[in-house]
């Protein structure tokens, strides 16, 4: 089966056929951000906690005189404790004063579904949700349904503050449960009858040790496979999702994973194929010398890369001159890895989504032996799938963020974020594809994806992160044998995060056609974004660029930077008490390395709860 055909079920409804790609000119701008930015201050462990800044921060005003250029600046004082919690009665800033100190207890956090467990059988089940409504549940989690969230989300707008709703519920699984699922779902009916049949690359093969995607990883969901019915569900799950989103907030976001919604073989056989033809090209650029360049400014000589082509076999003479033949490909005299990529789209002859490249000789070889007619049928109900979400998400004026997961699933998953935007976002943004800044390759990913924006002139939107699954991915890595995707350490990290954001608003500044949401508890990096902005006379109310956090977490960035006029939203999740523990449970943990590592939001909270005690306000009640 091709992969035009695969592209086509996503691009194209009903099985229409796809339109090939074509690259219009465009202005290349350098790959290469700025190299002076602000360093990160704060070294703890956690990827992404809040750290301390006492500065206020200069912003610039709502409002911009475009003719002469004049700036009007505000203030954004992140100590201002009044102004952070207005939106809370003293009875929230208590509950969370108490959350999080217990989160700081190792014993309570280790043992939190233990202890749940054993609330519920000591006190039954109505009273174990009304604590659990006291608690965690109420701090972390909005509500049980699509209704009972609705007075949380208006409150947070009346106060500046959107949402990015989020249906939390998981399956309980056991470890040995998820490592079953996970096998089943990720190895084809081939390799179940011969193991050894296929070049399958170590990082695109399921492994059962790490069957339990969930180990290692705090502030992710997981889903696994277990039939296409529940995928179906788990469709329906996210299209309701989206119409509480359309119908509860303005301008609201709702989120998806691509796990969800199909046989995860598909994402790591399609991950491969991808990355194997990027190395293809790679191989070819050292050919011609082109080797160790950023990814953009690889640029193939095409006479030499038909001669290439050519002695390694990989199609007759004739074949190779009409890939690169069309109105713009090609017609430079070079090729580079946008012009490749549409090249592995056009070229349906050779090109099949079973077919890569051997890297030592050029011929073209099958990665897998076959796929059964179920497997087929299987994959194009999965991009069916992610086509119906982003139909019901433009009908309901919703964007849909698609979650980034792990690397070996992540090629896949951004290409088809890619296809979605490219027919989606073409008169505004709606599709936001997530970049996970801890891994080496995030520059080149996003400015790749950025470049191909530009040429072909749809919106481009993007969630930056710092990531969710750094020791999952590094335990693996070193387990079987290859590479570490994830960056050395916190620092480079943030020196990547920081450079992704710079190029991305260098966009925004000379086009208008890039969005950004800025999603982290840091900060350092919330400050240096707000700088930046300022430098280049970027209004927010032109809602270019977004913050995002977790909901009961660091509200003293958000509630601030909404109030001031900035687009600003809050991670919701919702579910029933019962099914969202595993999610309250990863809560805790990532509060534990939070809350031990600053206690800046805990004396934040006691300092407005003496405010107000001080002032009068015992019962004070937030006003809009």
């Amino acid at each position: 089966m091709s992969y035009t055909k695969f592209v086509t079920a996503l691009v194209r409804a009903n099985s229409d056929s796809i339109k090939k790609i074509r690259i219009s000119p465009g202005r290349f701008r350098s790959t290469v951000a700025s190299t002076q930015r602000q360093e990160v201050g704060d070294k703890e462990q956690q990827i992404d906690e809040c750290a301390v800044v006492k500065v206020p921060v200069e912003l610039i005003s709502q409002t911009k005189n475009v003719t002469d250029n004049h700036v009007d600046k505000i203030t954004i004082d992140f100590d201002n404790t009044e102004e952070a919690y207005k939106s809370k009665d003293n009875i929230e800033l208590l509950r969370s004063l108490l959350v999080f100190k217990l989160c700081t207890f190792d014993f309570l956090v280790d043992k939190n579904k233990e202890l749940m467990d054993l609330s519920k059988k000591v006190f039954g089940q109505r009273m174990f949700e009304k604590l659990m409504k006291m608690t965690f549940y109420g701090q972390f989690v909005a509500g049980e349904d699509h209704n009972s969230i609705k007075p949380l989300i208006q409150r947070n707008q009346a106060f500046g503050v959107g949402a990015v709703l989020d249906y939390s519920v998981e399956e309980d699984l056991t470890q040995e449960e998820a490592q079953s699922k996970e096998m089943d779902s990720c190895v084809s009916e081939a390799e179940k009858e011969s193991p050894d049949a296929g070049r399958r690359e170590k990082k695109y093969k399921a492994y059962r040790q790490f069957g339990d995607r969930r180990g290692g990883v705090i502030s992710a969901r997981t889903y696994f496979y277990a039939d296409e019915a529940k995928c179906d569900n788990q469709m329906e799950t996210f299209i309701n999702c989206i119409k509480a989103s359309g119908g509860s907030s303005v301008d609201g976001f709702s989120a998806i994973k691509m796990t969800a919604l199909g046989r995860p073989h598909f994402l790591l056989q399609f991950s491969e194929v991808l990355v194997k033809w990027r190395q293809f090209f790679n191989l070819l650029a050292a050919q011609q010398g082109k080797s160790g360049m950023a990814a953009l400014e690889q640029k193939l000589e095409l006479e030499q890369l038909k001669e290439s082509l050519t002695k390694l076999g990989v199609g007759a003479k004739d074949d190779i001159d009409n890939w690169f033949t069309g109105e713009k490909l090609g017609s430079s005299g070079t090729i580079d890895l946008l012009d490749w990529n549409s090249l592995i789209n056009d070229t349906t002859k050779i090109s099949n989504l079973l077919m890569v490249p051997n890297l030592q000789t050029g011929q073209l070889e099958p990665l897998l032996i076959k796929f059964t007619a179920e497997e087929e049928r299987q994959m194009k109900r999965m991009l069916q799938r992610v086509d119906v979400l982003a139909k019901h998400a433009m009908e309901n004026g919703v964007r849909l963020m698609v979650d980034a997961e792990q690397t070996y699933f992540q090629p896949a998953i951004s290409r088809l974020t890619l296809e979605m935007q490219r027919k989606f976002n073409r008169e505004k943004p709606i599709i936001f594809n997530t970049y996970q800044c801890y891994l080496k390759e995030a520059y080149d990913n996003i400015t790749v994806d950025v470049e191909l924006s530009r040429r072909e002139g749809w919106y481009f939107g993007a969630k930056l992160v710092r990531g969710a699954y750094m020791y999952q991915e590094r335990d693996r890595a070193k387990e079987i044998g290859y590479e570490d995707p994830i960056n050395p350490d916190y620092e480079a990290t943030n020196r990547m995060y920081h450079k992704c954001l710079e190029y991305v608003l260098e966009e925004i500044e000379h086009s208008r056609k890039a969005n950004i949401m800025v999603a982290t508890h840091n900060e350092d990096t919330v400050k240096y974004t707000l700088e930046k902005m300022n430098e280049m006379s970027l209004s927010p109310t032109e809602n270019k660029v977004y913050f995002g956090q977790l909901l009961g977490m660091c509200d003293q960035i958000s509630f601030p930077l909404g109030q001031a006029g900035f687009p600003v939203y809050k991670y919701v999740p919702y579910g029933p008490v019962n099914e969202v523990i595993p999610y309250l449970s990863r809560r805790a943990q990532e509060n534990r390395g939070f809350m031990k590592g600053s206690q800046r939001e805990r004396s934040l909270l006691w300092k407005e709860l003496k405010r107000r005690l001080l002032s009068g306000q015992i019962f004070y009640a937030p006003v809009y």
